[in-house]
């Protein structure tokens, strides 16, 4: 893939931390990732298999007062000074002008009209993987905008990127609209309206897992937080939002279960119910270590999304009944016992049924009281 297709992709993803050393070691507790060293000083790489996901820094010295732990969403661009001309034109703001990384690439941090943060990027080699084709465990699969003006921003965003207007589905409510968009004809992540005027306009990126609520157990035991979730959402996904022991917030999304089973998933859209975070703005500027190595290729991101707040409570099929397959395993009987036989299996089908319906009436209690608990 030439530089040229990277255009408005996800290529890239990096922690900033208080405590990287502490980050490390929990995130490779709670994920399918484990830490690699850069080859360049204090910079970490997050690996995936063999796969580089993202990097690991302290946060830079230089940064804002106040600037929480955060991770920051990179871009791909052909261009990074025609994307900083851009973003200026479009009414963002410059936080790190371009910075060269030897043998690596070319980079700077921005941010978009609402105070987004984010970062355009064009690597040295081409970066790799094919969009759409569904992101493994352990990378990143789907971006959330949460923004004080979701068309503003996808405007700003289509412009600059290149990005379509996807479907659009209603919350609700005050929640307005959660508006998908789309990279190359691929559902990459949405928008949606910040509930409260005091939450700054932020990304987060979500985690393919293979089991949300194991992953969420494993956070806590780790001393994180959890935010929202284990829920599924529409289209059978599950997702968890979660803030690590520093305060860095990210997410997880479990395939649908079923699907996961048959075929290959169909990707399902995100539609937040509620607002679970409130991360404070992340006025980063990374130093010119803060990018992955020269042998990195990062994988664009692939669309494999959460959805609209639902119970999480899981649906099931009631077993089938032993009756019947007692009954085709019968050999034929005589004709005066058949009688006979067929008023027994009758009363043996209307013990069953009651079986059936007693075990239902069980699960929908069951349900009732998960849903109370949440």
């Amino acid at each position: 893939m030439s530089n040229a297709d990277i255009r408005g992709r996800f290529i890239w993803h990096e922690l900033m931390t208080t405590d990287p050393a502490a980050a490390g070691a929990f995130y490779s507790k709670v994920l399918p990732w484990r830490t690699q060293p850069s080859g360049m000083p204090s910079y970490t790489l997050w690996m995936a298999g063999k796969t580089q996901t993202g990097g690991l820094m302290a946060l830079p010295p230089d940064s804002a007062p106040g600037t929480p732990p955060h991770w920051l969403v990179y871009i791909g661009t052909p261009s990074v000074d025609a994307s900083v001309a851009d973003v200026q034109r479009l009414g963002g703001k410059v936080l790190k002008g371009a910075t060269d990384i030897p043998n690596v690439g070319r980079y700077a941090v921005l941010s978009d009209p609402q105070g987004a943060t984010f970062a355009v990027y064009t690597p040295t080699s081409p970066a790799g993987g094919a969009a759409g084709s569904g992101a493994p465990p352990g990378e990143f699969s789907w971006h959330e905008l949460t923004t004080t003006d979701p068309q503003g921003a996808l405007r700003f965003y289509s412009e600059l990127f290149g990005w379509a207007r996807g479907p659009g589905h209603d919350m609700g409510g005050t929640m307005g609209v959660y508006q998908i968009f789309t990279q190359g004809g691929t559902q990459v992540g949405g928008m949606y309206r910040a509930q409260d005027a005091s939450t700054p306009s932020h990304w987060l990126g979500y985690v393919r897992v293979t089991e949300a609520a194991r992953t969420a157990a494993a956070a806590k035991a780790a001393g994180g937080r959890v935010l929202h979730g284990p829920v599924e959402v529409p289209g059978g996904s599950w997702i968890v939002m979660l803030l690590d022991p520093q305060g860095g917030a990210f997410a997880v999304v479990e395939p649908p279960r079923v699907a996961a089973a048959k075929a290959p998933a169909v990707e399902s859209k995100p539609k937040p119910a509620a607002e679970p975070a409130k991360p404070a703005a992340a006025a980063s500027q990374p130093s010119a270590s803060a990018m992955p190595t020269a042998a990195s290729k990062p994988a664009a991101s692939k669309a494999a999304a959460p959805a609209a707040r639902k119970p999480a409570a899981a649906k099931r099929k009631p077993a089938r009944g032993k009756t019947a397959a007692k009954s085709a395993s019968k050999k034929k009987r005589p004709a005066g016992k058949r009688a006979a036989a067929s008023r027994s299996t009758s009363a043996k089908r209307g013990k069953s049924a009651g079986k059936k319906r007693s075990a239902a009436a069980k699960r929908a209690g069951t349900k009732k009281k998960a849903r109370g608990k949440k």
